[in-house]
Formats: structure tokens, C-alpha cells, sequence
């Protein structure tokens, strides 16, 4: 059984090249499907896509990365050639090896931290859903879970991270004075929004309202922080309330334009507006960041901010790899023994056929009065002798090396206690 995978992530793809090959959740099944129907022999599959990475997981008879690149290439609207230059591609150990440093952290933006493990654990779930997990990338995804609650609960790899939540309030701190007199207006109402609404939320800003698609998920949110709620449509006449926005959207398209952040700098006054698009597409057009009273930030523009205490995570850095490396040994171990249950199975059917022949010849034998010495006697001759016939027959048979070999592989098998 081959495993591989394909991706793309934060160091590897720029931000608008990501953008490509976001799939939103209720997109994942019928591209499951697209892939998998597109091979002959239709692979396991998942897809895991998160704003920092879109990666394919593959298991089947054998590698197809290049089909793979295709199918992808396609769905993103590019040619295989220009994805390849910003693709990962790697096969079996490796492939494993890139799924549990995932899992852990190890491979995140902001090193140790833990959305991603419920990112990882969604995809899963989506792609057993569609119909697409099977044994192998079944046990893959739960060895990865295992590896990364050891990872967590055995080294201080997360001790020191800052999120990307936690670093938008550090950035809005250095523009605003005091965090107390700042509006924040949150648009979306999903796992980061409220994380970032959580840590806004903590400075006591002046006012927080929260823009969503939908009222009643807007309103769940915004009550947890004491906030207002607003329609989307309602964004552009509003964006001039607001000292700090942070976005973050399933939305294809950009839902905050050019045009309405210079209609609203207008009605400011030009007073200066703290931007955060965590969304991959864009929510906001790129454009705005060229605006002079406007300070935008994309997910990519946070990597430094995140990446601070490096140094002081080596040591648990070293210790997590140990426990990913370890965890890649025991699944490669487990693929190789998946190799042999074909066989396995074979020979037990045949053992199964040859008892099943001798014992119904013991009973007619019994049947017949037989004595039991006797029958038993027979029982075993006969079953001994099914047993070796094959090995018998190789000694016998084939060239002065075919004997040689088959004494050798008898000698192994039938011998090694009398040795």
C-alpha cells in the first residue's frame, strides 16, 4: 500500500496563490469525489484546508503524484507547472512523518498552536463522511491525533507561541494608545473570529459588533462580548464607526472594497483604521493596504509577529520530533504487516481446507467403527503430509539454485528449533 501526499502551505505559496485552493468545508465531499473519480482506481483520500495550507492525503496500490498535481492544478485554475514550483510532494515515511508534524504544530505558522489539530480532526470527518477514509489514512489520521496529545502533554512546545489572535491585539496596541477607547467591528463568526473576538474582548474595548451572513450565529457571538450584531449588507454604510476590523470569511470574493474603506476614511476624517484579514481569499481588497490612513494585515503579514521566542522552543522542538519520529516508525511498521494480510488470509484458508478434509475423513472413518488410534494415526499422516507436500515437491524439482533456495526458506520456516 502507498501513501502520499501534495500540499501547499504559508512557506511555500504566497497568500493570493493559497486563495486558489481554499475549499470551504461543504466543498471538501464533491471534491473528494472529483479526485477519487478521477483515477482509475479511486484512492483513500482526505483534503485538509485551513488559511496557512491545502493538502491532499492519498493512499492506494500505488503512488500517483502527478495525477494528483493535475487534479489540483486544474480545480485552482493554473497549470501543473507554475503549482509544482510551490508544492510539497512526498510519498510513505514522509508523508506520514509531514501528517503528524501537522498535527502537533510543528508545521503551523505560529509554532505549537493548537487549532490545527481541530482543523485536522474536521477534514477527517468530511472525508469519512464523502466516503473517501479507508484503513490506511484512517489509521494515518489516528496515529497523527495520538502523536500530537503526546506532543502537548509531554513537551512545552505551545508554552511560549502567540496566536494569531493574540498577536492582532499586539499590533492594534502599538496603533491605539489605549485599547479601551477603540471600536472593533469582527466580520464573519467562526472559530478565529471568535478567538480574536475572546482577546480583543479581554482590552474592555470601547464597543465590539460582530458582522455575519446570518443574524442568529452573529447574535450567539456578539452576546458572549456585550456586542451588537449587523448584516453584511449593512458593512459599507457602518465601516466608518469602527477604529479596528478583523475579518475573516468563507467568502470567494473579497466582501470589503476599495470604495467603501475610502468612503468611510472620509467620514473619519482620515483618523487612522486597524485592518486584519484572516481570511484566505482575501476579505479585503488588496488595495486598501495602499491607503495612507489604513493599516492592513493578512495572515502572512502576522508571521513575524508570531515567530518571537524561537530560541526558547528548541529544546521542546527536539523532544516533539522525537515523539513524531517514533510515532512515523510504528505506522510504516503497520503499512509493511498490511502487506502481508493477503497472504496471511490465504494461508489460513488453506489450512482451513486441508483440517476440514481430514477431519471428515476421520468421521467417516469413526463412522465405520474404526479404531480411534488408528483414525487419529491417519488424521495426522494425512494433515503432516498436505503441510510438507509443497516444500517436498521444491526439494525435488527446479535447478541445482531453485533447490538451494527452497533448503534454505524449509530450513527457516520448519527447522529453526532444531537448530
Amino acid at each position: 500500500m502507498a501513501v502520499w501526499a501534495l500540499g501547499i502551505n504559508h512557506t511555500t505559496a504566497p497568500l493570493d496563490m493559497r486563495g486558489r485552493f481554499a475549499f470551504a468545508m461543504d466543498q471538501i465531499a464533491p471534491q473528494l469525489h472529483g479526485l477519487r473519480q478521477s483515477m482509475a482506481r479511486p484512492p483513500e483520500a482526505a483534503i485538509v484546508s485551513t488559511c496557512n495550507r491545502t493538502e491532499i492525503y492519498c493512499a492506494g496500490d500505488e503512488t500517483a503524484l502527478d495525477h494528483t498535481l493535475a487534479w489540483l492544478a486544474q480545480s485552482g485554475g493554473v497549470t501543473p507547472n507554475e503549482l509544482r514550483a510551490h508544492t510539497y510532494r512526498l510519498e510513505d515515511g514522509q508523508a506520514a512523518r509531514h501528517a503528524f508534524r501537522v498535527a502537533s504544530g510543528l508545521d503551523s505558522m505560529v509554532l505549537g498552536e493548537p487549532q490545527i489539530l481541530g482543523q485536522l480532526k474536521d477534514a477527517v470527518r468530511a472525508a469519512d463522511e464523502a466516503g473517501a477514509l479507508g484503513t490506511t489514512l484512517s489509521q494515518l489520521f489516528q496515529r497523527s491525533f495520538a502523536v500530537a496529545k503526546e506532543v502537548r502533554t509531554s513537551t512545552e512546545i505551545g508554552a511560549h507561541s502567540i496566536s494569531m489572535a493574540a498577536a492582532a491585539v499586539r499590533l492594534a496596541g502599538n496603533l491605539f494608545e489605549d485599547l479601551a477607547e477603540v471600536k472593533v467591528l469582527f466580520v464573519g463568526a467562526g472559530e478565529m473570529i471568535e478567538l480574536c473576538a475572546t482577546h480583543f474582548a479581554a482590552k474592555n474595548p470601547k464597543a465590539i459588533a460582530i458582522a455575519n451572513r446570518t443574524l442568529e450565529r452573529g447574535e450567539k457571538l456578539a452576546s458572549r462580548f456585550g456586542g451588537e450584531v449587523m448584516r453584511l449588507a449593512d458593512l459599507p454604510e457602518r465601516l466608518h464607526e469602527f477604529d479596528a476590523i478583523v475579518s475573516c470569511t468563507a467568502s470567494t470574493l473579497p466582501i470589503i472594497g476599495l470604495g467603501a474603506v475610502e468612503r468611510a476614511l472620509k467620514k473619519r476624517r482620515h483618523r487612522p483604521m486597524f485592518m486584519v484579514d484572516l481570511a484566505v481569499p482575501r476579505d479585503i481588497e488588496p488595495e486598501v493596504k495602499a491607503l495612507g490612513d489604513v493599516y492592513l494585515y493578512t495572515v502572512d503579514d502576522l508571521a513575524s509577529v508570531v515567530q518571537t521566542a524561537q530560541a526558547n522552543r528548541q529544546a521542546a522542538v527536539a523532544q516533539a520530533e522525537a515523539i513524531v519520529d517514533a510515532g512515523v516508525q510504528s505506522f510504516m511498521h503497520w503499512v509493511d504487516q498490511r502487506s502481508a494480510v493477503p497472504l496471511i488470509q490465504q494461508l489460513n484458508a488453506q489450512a482451513d481446507e486441508w483440517r476440514a478434509a481430514e477431519l471428515a475423513r476421520a468421521r467417516k472413518l469413526l463412522a465405520k467403527g474404526e479404531d480411534v488410534d488408528t483414525v487419529l494415526e491417519a488424521l495426522s499422516k494425512g494433515l503432516t503430509q498436505k503441510m510438507l507436500h509443497g516444500a517436498m515437491a521444491e526439494l525435488h524439482a527446479g535447478d541445482a539454485a531453485a533447490r538451494d533456495r527452497a533448503s534454505s526458506a524449509i530450513q527457516h520456516f520448519f527447522l529453526r528449533n532444531s537448530r
